[in-house]
């Protein structure tokens, strides 16, 4: 059996239960919901706070992360886009991240969003956030502890250690194309990387991209990832070598990150998220773009 590599980036829900009183962890809801649209392809999903259904109920004493509205460019035209490193590091800091503190991140409806924030820490170079395995529906499952309302943390120390490999934009993955020592991972819908559903504006994928699609690395009833062994396999399948880069992308640059959290638990090391993923590269006839 393959084992996580950095075992503490991840927890299961027992562990969170045995310490939910330790004053030195700090548990934060990340769910975004994205409401699916037809009718412009520049704007291909409505963007939903997850605060309504936070509020209703969470894990008890769990704070509340707002990707969209808290911890994104305001000023760029996609959705998700990562701010300066410095102004995240602050916004980070607001919320009661930083030092001394063990972050425990879980979502709701899949753990991408938990895993679009651990690797926004990463980035900035906090290392000590691990993901709930099974998020929300694992915990609400198992009938641990829940709270309706809202709850904050006071503000935290962040001394920000930018590591900017950790994201790319358009022109490293133009160049990446028809380079064998980059494996270009889409983590979509095998129907957006065929090109059947045109959701992003042109349907396809990035010219030579393969497909291990996010949420076949989960367990449907409970969330939890599947066995790393299972993950190796999938990865296998499409051809990516530990000695290439991988740059994983998908629509927004959420679902890209549970793939590159997963590569990451298997040891694979040059690891990169396309940030606006084809939330840009779709829209930009600029760009060369393929399907089936």
């Amino acid at each position: 059996m393959t084992n996580w590599k950095y075992p503490e980036a991840v927890v299961e829900t027992d562990w969170l239960a045995a310490h939910l009183q330790d004053d030195s962890v700090r548990v934060f809801e990340c769910t975004t919901y994205l409401r699916y649209t037809d009718d412009d392809p520049h704007r291909p999903y409505i963007v939903e706070s997850g605060r309504p259904d936070y509020e209703s109920g969470h894990i008890a004493g769990a704070a509340y992360l707002d990707l969209q509205s808290e911890l994104s460019n305001p000023d760029s035209p996609y959705r998700f886009t990562m701010p300066a490193y410095d102004d995240l590091a602050q916004r980070f800091a607001a919320k009661g991240i930083g030092n001394g503190f063990r972050l425990v991140l879980y979502s709701r409806g899949g753990m991408q969003w938990a895993t679009r924030i651990w690797w926004m820490l990463r980035s900035v170079g906090f290392d000590n956030a691990a993901i709930l395995n099974g998020g929300w529906e694992k915990w609400e499952q198992e009938a641990r502890a829940t709270e309706s309302g809202s709850s904050d943390y006071s503000a935290a120390q962040f001394v920000p250690m930018p590591r900017p490999i950790l994201f790319v934009g358009k022109d490293e993955v133009m160049a990446a194309i028809g380079d064998t020592s980059v494996c270009t991972l889409n983590a979509l819908t095998p129907d957006l990387h065929s090109g059947q559903n045109p959701r992003y504006g042109r349907p396809g994928r990035i010219p030579g991209s393969v497909n291990v699609p996010a949420h076949s690395l989960s367990n449907p009833e409970d969330k939890t990832f599947i066995s790393l062994d299972a993950v190796q396999e999938a990865f296998d399948a499409v051809g990516a070598k530990r000695e290439q880069r991988i740059i994983n992308y998908c629509g927004g640059g959420i679902a890209a990150t549970l793939d590159a959290f997963l590569l990451h638990q298997l040891g694979y090391e040059d690891l990169t998220v396309y940030d606006d993923s084809m939330s840009q590269w779709a829209t930009d006839e600029t760009l060369p773009i393929e399907k089936d």
